[in-house]
Parts: structure tokens; sequence; C-alpha cells
């Protein structure tokens, strides 16, 4: 009785303790998130650049009355902190990230146009990630110093070091010029499919409609681009869990499994792989991360209509509002995911304790 009565009281201070982490995790993404739009405006804004050169005719361009209408539509004729000022009353009271100067359309929505294409690419290249790292990584350390071993860390190394963009040409030329088995651009044929509502994941809409067509051909459009954003990944998981795994399976507690006769399989999948996982967990989180804000190259190579390739067109076009919400974007994203990250410490390792 007494024991189920500690357990409880154990548990409710677990539960109250991560409570008050969280929220105070959610304070510091608010003043974080406002560091990162103060930044991110002054910095697109004191760029030597002209707006209206980017975007309207040189014809327009020579007629002064045109080039004053088109700056105070879009406010560019007000002081730097009075568009600032104006930005952030607009997200605060109005939820409102602005328009494009580039579209004319709200900024939240075209979003949430690119976005889930970006999610799923970086969810599937995350799997991709993780499944070949972790894998790779326990062979390495079970096969140290063996010719298996050096054939894993040279594959870590190239997925480190190769760069992304050399690498997705290089895939794209093998499988799709070449081989001709993958298709070479977009997320589906347009031909055969227009995927309407939904989520705007393909994958997960094609499953909760029942069409398996649609689904096949998704798949086969997000393989290699999820491959080549997961392969450098792949690179920085396989050699953490590798060097972790190796330390792990010096501890005295593996030492005396071994003495007692289990098998090898079991120490390591059993014992030592979970205690050497956790570090792996801040690496896949923090490539995660990566891959929603740094895959404008492959993006842009593969035709991937998703949040970096919106990134560029509005960088191309000097268009701040779409600079801003991109970047918080981005940013809500790192801060999202590294609490998910730490509150899953906490799962995998019972020893971990949230002050």
């Amino acid at each position: 009785m007494l024991s189920l009565q500690y357990q409880s009281e154990t548990f409710r201070k677990d539960v109250s303790d991560l409570l008050r982490y969280i929220i105070r995790r959610l304070c510091l993404m608010v003043v974080l998130l406002f560091g990162v739009s103060v930044l991110v405006f002054l910095i697109s804004h004191f760029v030597p650049s002209n707006p209206a050169a980017a975007n309207l005719s040189q014809t327009a361009l020579n007629d002064p009355e045109i080039v004053a209408a088109y700056e105070a539509k879009w406010g560019l004729d007000k002081p730097v902190w009075e568009q600032y000022i104006i930005y952030m009353k607009n997200i605060l009271v109005n939820h409102d990230l602005g328009t494009s100067i580039r579209t004319g359309r709200p900024i939240l929505d075209e979003l949430k146009q690119y976005f889930p294409a970006t999610l799923e690419l970086s969810i599937f290249a995350m799997l991709i990630a993780i499944v070949l790292g972790v894998t790779f990584g326990v062979i390495s350390a079970i096969f140290q110093n063996k010719p298996i071993d050096h054939i894993v860390r040279a594959v870590s190394v190239s997925g480190v070091s190769l760069p992304s963009f050399w690498f997705a040409l290089l895939v794209m030329n093998l499988f799709c010029s070449v081989m001709n088995i993958f298709p070479s651009g977009n997320r589906y044929d347009a031909r055969l499919f227009a995927p309407n509502g939904g989520t705007g994941l393909y994958v997960i809409d094609a499953i909760s409609w029942n069409n398996w067509p649609l689904l096949s051909d998704v798949l086969a459009h997000l393989f290699l681009p999820a491959l080549v954003l997961g392969f450098f990944t792949m690179g920085l998981i396989t050699r953490q869990t590798r060097s972790n795994l190796l330390e792990v399976m010096s501890s005295d507690y593996i030492r005396t499994a071994r003495s007692k006769g289990m098998k090898e399989s079991r120490v390591v999948w059993r014992h030592a792989l979970g205690n050497a996982l956790v570090p792996v967990i801040t690496v896949s989180g923090m490539g995660f991360c990566n891959l929603l804000g740094g895959m404008v190259f492959v993006e842009k190579i593969f035709s991937w209509p998703g949040i970096g390739q919106y990134a560029y067109l509005a960088a191309v076009n000097l268009d701040f509002p779409a600079i801003c919400g991109v970047s918080l974007l981005i940013a809500l994203t790192y801060v999202v995911v590294n609490l998910f990250i730490d509150i899953l410490y906490g799962v995998i390792d019972p020893r971990i304790r949230y002050q």
C-alpha cells in the first residue's frame, strides 16, 4: 500500500515538473521568436536593395509617381521602426503575417500551401536517415576495425562531406536519365492525378482516400529527394551511434551481462542501444530542423514545390513579408522540435528529471 502511494506521489511530481518545464520553455519560445522577428526584419530591410526595382518593370521605374505609389502601398516609405511596429501589430492583433509583395497573396495562405510539401519530404528523409544511420552505426560498432566497419565509416563520411546539390544532380542523372527508374521532379504526375483537399501530405491523403495508384506515384516522386536529403543526416547519425555504442559496450553492466552468458545480439539491442540512442535523438532532431530550413537547392533541382523554393523566390524578389514569414516558421520549427526532443529524453531514459 505504501509502495503504491509512493509511486502515485512520484508520478504526480514528475507530471508537475514536466508541466512547469513545458510552460517555461513556451515562455522562452515567445521571447526567441520575438528576437528572430527583430533580427530578420532589420537585416532584410537594411541590406542595400530596392524592392521596387526587383518587382516593377523598367518603364514603371522611370515614372516617379508609380514608384512612390508602389512604396506607399507596401509601407516602404515609412521608417523601418514604424514598419516593424505595424508588422508586429498585424501579427498579434489580426494574426496576419502580411501580404506577399511578389504574388499579392496572404503570407499565411502561401505558407500553408508550400509547407506540407517540405514537411512530407523532411519526414521521409529523416525516416531514411534514422533507419540507415542507426543500422549502419550498430553494424560498425559490432564489427569494429573490420572491413565492414571501414566501408560503413567511408559511407558516413561521404554523407557528411558531399554537397547536397552535387549529390542530387548525380542521383537524378543516374536514376532518372540513365536508368529511367524514378520520375525526375515534382510531387506527382499531373497528367494522371490532381489531388484536391486533404492535409497536403499526399502520402497520408492517398492512404485515407484509398487511392493506391496515387500513393505509388507520390512515393516514386518522393524517394530520390528524400534519399538525397537524408544522406547527410544519415552520416551524422551513423557516426554518433557508432561512437556512443562503443562507449556503452565498454561499461561494467555490459560486461556483467556478457559474463552471465547472455547472447551478444540481446546485449546490444536490449541493453546497450537504448542508452546509446539518447545523444542520437539530439542529432536527429537538429537534422530534421536543418532539413526544413536548408533544402533550397534540393527542392530547386527536383522541382519540389516546398518552402525552400518559396524562400528562394522571396529572397530573389526582395519580398520582405515572405522572408520574415519563412524565417519565423523555421524558427518556430526549431523551438518545437527541440522541446519535443527534451520531453522524449525522459521517455527513453527514466533517470532524466525536469527541473
